[in-house]
């Protein structure tokens, strides 16, 4: 048999369609429909078969077809008018970051993030984390603000889904060829422009891609070159995948890699934004920078970096935050800490708590410590937050440790339905000038009954006709019975109630919580006057046992007698059927333990379809839900063990969908319409929409946190980065001379000290020692609040003012506490270091208590 060399013949593009090419380099098109529907008619069997890659489609189709368009007045004419409007898209002046308050950041926000999902076709992501910084990207363009981004390019992506006869997922690797995909190598005087970061022994390489991302430009690291050995080659085979090792090297190569590659791109930020702690060795590289470029020592450079570190954490507990052992840091970062100038030990405790020293490392932690705005994802995970890292603050009450949050949202135009968009454009006018307008958003309510319900049912139509196709392709090539195959159109009913359940399958996401009672389940699903049916989709991590049974628990379930044609798993869970899903359903289901979900977005995407959801009070749903745009699952058990808080929740469930939801969407007082059905969904788009999307977010970011931190870094970079190195030796004192800090003899003033009538004040005066430590540098407050067993609820301070100075670093302090309020209350007295450069409140970790 003789052997054959492949070659590919790419054919010519016809001058007038070269305006497709510079489109299809930018993911502009990911979210613009006009632009995808050009592609699309292309060739409609090419653009699924290339799963919707304008790149691999130009490279693919037939000269023939190509000629033909050229000649095609109709796709010129289309063409043409989607070219202006991209061009017009980037040439537009009069955005958020000309002339709106993103106008303040003067040099580039730098995102870091492990994962970036902006589209199937582009497989870099795993899950919501990389959906999330896919959809920010693409508000920091549509809001032109001063944005980069830098990820990691991997060549097997995440992983494909097949799920066998017996529900069992398989993990199908990828391969990517990178020339099929819409990035570009970036060249230095014609050649691949490389960095290098040292790993242990040797120096390793990363050749640097690029993805225009509308106005902004994301920048991958790509390792797999000939430069490297075998080994450092598959730093970025895989994302998640490999052991502890493989991990700390990707992330050595995210952090430090991405700021060697800014630099090297000339791209100079002012602002550094950590999405997770994945990328947060970026704060070390960009410390040891100072420390040999500027010539400063460790902890003044530590000042100027973490003012311009925003972290964002998106894990609430423990287990989900990566940590490296004591001996794998040390291989890894001892000859490091050298160049910083200070012991490994020192290096390590940024990692820990510093409660207990046999902790490991901890990049949650790291991140923490070297930024000064660190935020949950919603809310309720901002509380969570602060709970879960308390130690790295000891002695701060929980509720003051610096940790606040942003809720995500969702980036609108990706994920509204095309039919959606034009019925919003018809009844409204241009929704995408007014996304975060409550009061605009209240205009749904002048939308007809008939044409809302018809565009709804119009996705709906197609969703069942996806799922149907979906699934008959699958069971074709698992080999099942040519009856199976057949039978495929009896799964779904598009006039029947459809509830999505599609997120990754970890076991905490109680994807099984549905089936806790089969026969009252069974009974509502084959219901003869008003039926119920699920589609369910997701992936498990390929090492999460739990979550792989979880996909295997549901898929049998959808395959037995009473459940099958009405309940149903998709394998192969991406965003395209994420779209398909979202805009399709009528309720969202989502019953994650509280409180473990950090915000969760797929229910963000259903509302501007009209969804509705259907959720356990946790993430974003704790704020989102007011009562009246959908529903919520029980309430938030404190006490009870998980078994009881998920037959709790099961009982809810069932309770809601028997006696609330399947009613309300059978009943149709006309005979046609489910009129109060129809409000719901009306209240669920202008409730959820303008409140719950990514430019909301995204100018919150720039508000709340790039912006201030940008200041900051500009101060402490004046005259030589003086003002850092003034704040640094000022800590150090501090921390120096902060044990003689102590308070002694706390007096109540009144007559009577045990009771004070509403509108009088408890009288309070405190000796405090303050031996070396300046009494400019403190502030002596009473913390006060209602008391609650054997401490206070809803606590607030009171300032204390010196009074006296006994001259033995000793000092009277004396305040009044307001009654305002009848009841028990209890008060402290505590000393806390202050200076006007100081971002946080408890930056120091220095607090003294009476």
């Amino acid at each position: 048999m003789p052997t054959f060399q492949i070659y590919n013949v790419i054919p010519t593009l016809p001058a007038p369609l070269e305006p497709l090419r510079e489109m299809t380099f930018n993911l502009w098109w990911t979210w613009e429909p006009l632009a995808r529907r050009l592609f699309r008619h292309l060739d409609p069997d090419l653009w699924n078969r290339t799963n919707h890659n304008p790149v691999r489609m130009l490279q693919l189709s037939r000269q023939a077809r190509l000629e033909e368009l050229a000649q095609d007045k109709a796709f010129l004419r289309e063409l043409s008018q989607v070219h202006d409007a991209f061009r017009n898209y980037l040439a537009r002046q009069d955005t958020y970051g000309k002339t709106g308050a993103g106008a303040a950041i003067k040099r580039p926000v730098a995102y870091f993030s492990a994962e970036f999902g902006f589209h199937e076709s582009i497989p870099n992501y795993s899950g919501g984390l990389g959906i999330l910084a896919g959809d920010h990207c693409k508000s920091a363009s549509d809001l032109d603000l001063n944005f980069v981004a830098v990820g990691l390019l991997y060549r097997h992506g995440y992983f494909r889904q097949e799920i066998d006869k017996d529900g069992a997922q398989h993990a199908i690797s990828l391969n990517q060829n990178f020339h099929h995909l819409p990035i570009r190598e970036v060249q230095r005087d014609g050649t691949n422009l490389l960095i290098s970061v040292r790993i242990l022994d040797r120096e390793t390489f990363a050749k640097v891609w690029q993805l225009q991302v509308g106005r902004i430009n994301l920048f991958l690291l790509d390792t797999d070159i000939p430069e490297n050995n075998a080994e450092d080659r598959l730093i970025t085979a895989e994302l998640y995948g490999g052991d502890q090792e493989m991990r700390m090297r990707q992330e050595i190569m995210l952090g430090m890699g991405g700021v060697k590659a800014l630099n090297a791109l000339g791209i100079d930020p002012e602002v550094f934004h950590m999405n997770e702690g994945h990328s947060a060795f970026l704060a070390l590289e960009r410390i040891r920078r100072k420390v040999v470029e500027k010539k400063l020592e460790f902890y003044s450079a530590l000042q100027i970096v973490a003012s311009a570190n925003i972290f964002t954490t998106h894990t609430p507990v423990p287990a989900g935050n990566d940590s490296f052992p004591r001996e794998m840091m040390r291989k890894y970062f001892g000859d490091f800490a050298k160049e910083l100038g200070i012991p490994f030990d020192e290096l390590f405790s940024f990692g820990q708590t510093r409660v207990d020293r046999s902790d490991p490392f901890s990049m949650t932690i790291l991140a923490l410590r070297m930024s000064r705005h660190s935020n949950g994802v919603s809310k309720l995970h901002g509380e969570v937050s602060r709970a879960l890292w308390k130690d790295v603050w000891t002695g701060v009450p929980v509720h003051e440790v610096p940790i606040t949050s942003v809720t995500n949202g969702i980036h609108t135009k990706t994920w509204m339905a095309p039919e959606f968009s034009a019925l919003y454009r018809k009844f409204l006018g241009e929704w995408e000038e007014h996304i975060t307008e409550p009061e605009f958003w209240r205009g749904v309510i002048d939308i007809p009954d008939s044409q809302l319900w018809e565009t709804h049912h119009q996705l709906k139509h197609r969703l069942v006709e996806f799922v149907r196709e979906r699934v008959r392709i699958r069971r074709e090539r698992i080999g099942d019975s040519p009856e199976a195959i057949r039978n495929v159109n009896r799964i779904l009913d598009p006039e029947v109630l459809t509830i999505g359940f599609a997120r990754r399958f970890a076991t905490y996401k109680r994807g099984a919580l549905l089936f806790s009672d089969k026969e009252r389940l069974k009974r509502l699903l084959n219901d003869t006057t008003r039926p119920v049916q699920f589609i369910f989709a997701g992936k498990a991590h390929p090492r999460d046992e739990g979550g792989r049974a979880l996909i295997q628990e549901v898929y049998k379930f959808s395959r037995e007698a009473g459940f099958e044609n009405r309940v149903v798993f998709l394998e192969d869970y991406d965003s395209y059927i994420a779209r398909r899903l979202v805009q399709g359903v009528d309720l969202w289901l989502n019953n994650p333990l509280r409180p473990m979900e950090a915000s969760g977005t797929s229910g963000m995407k259903c509302a501007p379809n009209g969804g509705i959801n259907l959720s356990v009070r946790d993430g974003w749903w704790h704020e989102g839900f007011n009562g009246n745009n959908g529903w919520a699952i029980a309430g938030e058990i404190s006490d009870g063990t998980v078994e009881f808080q998920s037959e709790i929740d099961s009982n809810s469930l069932y309770q809601l969908l028997e006696n609330q939801i399947i009613p309300l969407y059978y009943a149709k007082p006309d005979g046609k319409l489910p009129l109060a059905w129809l409000q719901l969904m009306r209240e669920s788009i202008s409730s959820v929409t303008p409140v719950f999307n990514t430019h909301r977010m995204v100018k919150e970011y720039t508000e709340r946190h790039y912006i201030p931190a940008a200041q900051s870094h500009e101060n402490f970079a004046q005259n030589g980065c003086e003002p850092a190195t003034q704040l640094s030796q000022w800590k150090a004192r501090m921390r120096k001379d902060w044990p003689q800090v102590r308070i002694h003899d706390v007096q109540v003033g009144n007559k009577d000290r045990q009771n004070i009538l509403v509108g009088e004040s408890l009288q309070v005066s405190a000796q405090v020692h303050l031996g070396n430590v300046d009494p400019n540098h403190v502030r002596v407050e009473a913390y006060h609040g209602e008391a609650e067993n054997g401490g206070i609820k809803n606590p607030t301070v009171t300032v204390l003012n010196e009074s006296n100075q006994n001259g033995d670093g000793s000092y009277l302090y004396q305040g009044a506490v307001p009654a305002s309020e009848s009841g028990a209350y209890g008060f402290s007295v505590r000393v806390v270091p202050i200076h006007p450069n100081l971002m946080q409140a408890h930056e120091l970790r220095l607090i003294a208590w009476s």
